[in-house]
């Protein structure tokens, strides 16, 4: 028997953790009735948190059953069409999550066993244009009967939604696997005209009617929000139901269900909360997918010349350039050959004769390139070279390195006398090469246990501290340090 197998989308009903997957389901449908149909990960977390219980749900948990919820195939995923600037920003992809068809069915389910009220709707044409007249006659609906107002409710929010789904439907058409298979096809080139006509069509409604709808929704927001739905919300109490609850809470949600729809019905052509319409989302996503399109429509055609060669075409272009009597008659065929449809602009860095930007090609120089093939196993040539002797060059760097030591021992030479350097007896200012030769000198007397040392000139000595502290002039500072003593063996 058919259609018997194991529906994966019930398993959030009989899970573990099956109480918060339901929690985050009934969120995603209340918003789902309010024809919220994106929702990102944060609106989530903020109203599972706004729940009681669940004051301390994190984003880390939230992330971990939204994936479940995703695998299972209740929430369907869409990349944000915003662009990427930063690595940061491509680790961490913002998606919108969705539910799917029987998702909604299987949540509608849940909730007619739990005694609440759900609305259906159905499809229509000329959905733009409907809209914008549903929105105009707003203010002409002030004096009219509850009935003619919840009609005209009606038709307004089924238009709406009828659009969102065509939107819906479309996108999912185009980011499904099969459709990703299809665009890298051979066989889509016969379809690529037919897509494309389709997404324009679309969006040209889109251009002519979101801008219109967009300055009545705000001229008739501030009437229509204050007056008007309060009328909605009385309309739609007054229809008796049979699956009702306390009027007091069948009235809270109804009026939270209208206007939520409301809102957004003004997302979707008014920028919100800091995130752009809706509308200017599908531009951004439909050029995308248009790019796409015609993209792999021309990596097609190129795979499929491949390995064509074009040798014959181009020895007999050039077998017709020899032969034009002058140059006008070259000219013209240049202009065939290299036409605006297949013309290619090269650059060089080469010297010119004139610096006129004005000079035609024809009046300057030729000027010679050296071309390189562009395979793997092409290496540029070398040019063999011999070499110079450096011994007169090594030998001066010898003498100049062997004289800057010897003006370092004559500069601190003079600072010892009688075979005692005091530090603390240096009253003239010491350059910094002297400050740090005695340095080392103390600290390599420092290492030993009897306190001697050897200099580099090969001189023995041996360091004694004395109390006390003294300060050592420098060029770059006073040096305040103990009061050491070397003494010089002779």
């Amino acid at each position: 028997m058919r259609h018997l197998e194991p529906i994966t989308e019930t398993s959030y009903l009989s899970a573990i953790n099956a109480q918060q997957y339901r929690k985050i389901m009934r969120i995603f449908f209340l918003e789902y009735e309010k024809m919220h149909f994106q929702l990102y990960k944060e609106d989530v977390l903020e109203k599972m948190r706004a729940e009681e219980g669940y004051e301390d749900y994190s984003m880390d948990q939230l992330k971990l059953d939204l994936e479940a919820l995703v695998s299972w195939k209740n929430l369907t995923t869409l990349q944000d069409p915003r662009r990427v600037y930063t690595i940061a920003d491509y680790k961490n992809k913002q998606f919108r999550y969705t539910m799917s068809e029987y998702a909604v069915e299987i949540e509608r389910m849940t909730v007619r066993l739990e005694n609440l009220f759900v609305e259906t709707g159905s499809l229509s044409t000329n959905l733009f244009l409907r809209l914008a007249e549903s929105l105009e006659e707003a203010e002409r609906m002030e004096n009219s009967s509850p009935k003619e107002i919840n009609e005209w409710w009606k038709n307004l929010q089924e238009d709406f939604k009828r659009l969102n789904q065509n939107y819906q439907d479309y996108l999912r058409e185009f980011y499904s696997g099969k459709s990703e298979k299809l665009l890298k096809s051979i066989e889509f080139i016969v379809h690529k005209d037919r897509f494309i006509s389709y997404l324009k069509e679309f969006i040209q409604q889109l251009q002519r009617h979101a801008s219109r709808i967009a300055a009545i929704l705000e001229t008739n927001s501030q009437f229509v929000e204050k007056q008007l739905l309060n009328k909605v919300v009385q309309s739609e109490l007054e229809i008796p139901h049979a699956l009702s609850e306390q009027s007091e809470i069948r009235e809270d949600l109804i009026r939270q269900n209208i206007y939520g729809k409301w809102f957004s019905l003004k997302g979707w052509f008014l920028e919100s909360d800091g995130h752009p319409a809706e509308s200017v989302q599908i531009l951004e996503i439909t050029n995308d997918i248009i790019r796409s399109i015609i993209q792999n429509a021309a990596l097609i055609v190129q795979s499929q010349n491949w390995g064509v060669s074009r040798k014959d075409d181009y020895l007999k272009f050039l077998q017709m350039f020899s032969q034009c009597e002058d140059m006008e008659e070259a000219h013209k065929l240049s202009a065939h050959v290299f036409g605006v449809q297949q013309i290619a602009h090269f650059k060089a860095n080469g010297e010119r004769s004139t610096d006129r930007i004005s000079s035609s090609v024809y009046e300057e120089d030729s000027m010679a390139y050296f071309l390189k093939p562009h395979t793997r196993s092409y290496k540029p040539r070398k040019d063999r070279s011999g070499f110079y002797d450096k011994s007169m060059e090594k030998l001066m760097q010898k003498n100049a390195y062997l004289q800057k030591i010897e003006d370092e021992r004559i500069l601190i030479m003079k600072y010892i006398h009688d075979g005692i350097l005091d530090v603390s007896a240096i009253q003239e200012v010491v350059p910094q090469q002297v400050r740090t030769v005695l340095l080392q000198w103390i600290a390599q007397a420092n290492l030993n246990s009897q306190k001697k040392g050897r200099t580099e000139y090969g001189q023995e000595f041996k360091l004694t501290r004395r109390k006390g502290t003294c300060v050592l002039k420098c060029e770059d500072g006073d040096l305040t340090m103990p009061a050491y003593v070397l003494e010089f063996q002779s």
